[in-house]
């Protein structure tokens, strides 16, 4: 299952609905939106894990930042902590605000929905897809969530993949320079 599956299932979809409420979205609304955030923001952490040091960077994140309790806990998506800690993955995920900017402009341009509601879900966006992995690492264990056929990667590399070649370098490397400018 990839990171979106994990995150729109959570809680019986309780925790997109959620966020989508916190903002005005409707199920449906809520549901096109993520899928336009989360593979962004999949590529950010694909492309930070693959950094020297970054994947033992994101398993340290996911085992200590009590991550999971935004999916155990649906409601705590509306607090001022969970915007503070999405705003936080944000800054590790996709490096400045610029980045986030132009992450909400392009799935605005994709869903048809307004750029402010989108920036105001992304850091509830970013603290689902924490907390999805942290999930997924926690019941995994350590060493089957580095495994490039389970785990965490195995969660992102199926959204990456978006032409189904087998290889995500390609479509990380396009959708970091539509993120990038390049459009």
């Amino acid at each position: 299952m990839n990171i979106l599956d994990t995150i729109l299932g959570a809680q019986g979809g309780g925790a997109a609905a959620e966020a989508g409420q916190a903002v005005g979205l409707s199920q449906e609304q809520t549901g096109a939106a993520l899928s336009a955030l989360v593979p962004a923001l999949a590529s950010g952490l694909q492309r930070n894990a693959s950094l020297p040091g970054g994947l033992d960077s994101l398993l340290g994140a996911l085992t200590g930042g009590e991550h999971a309790r935004y999916v155990d806990d649906p409601s705590a998506l509306q607090t001022p902590e969970a915007v503070s800690d999405g705003n936080a993955i944000l800054g590790h995920i996709l490096g400045n605000k610029d980045a986030s900017r132009a992450v909400a402009s392009q799935a605005a341009a994709q869903t048809g929905l307004g750029e402010d509601v989108l920036k105001k879900l992304l850091p509830m966006a970013a603290t689902l897809v924490m907390a999805s992995l942290s999930k997924q690492h926690v019941g995994a264990g350590a060493a089957a969530a580095q495994a490039p056929d389970s785990g965490i990667m195995a969660m992102l590399t199926p959204m990456l993949d978006s032409n189904r070649d087998g290889s995500i370098v390609d479509d990380v490397l396009g959708q970091a320079g539509k993120l990038f400018g390049g459009r």
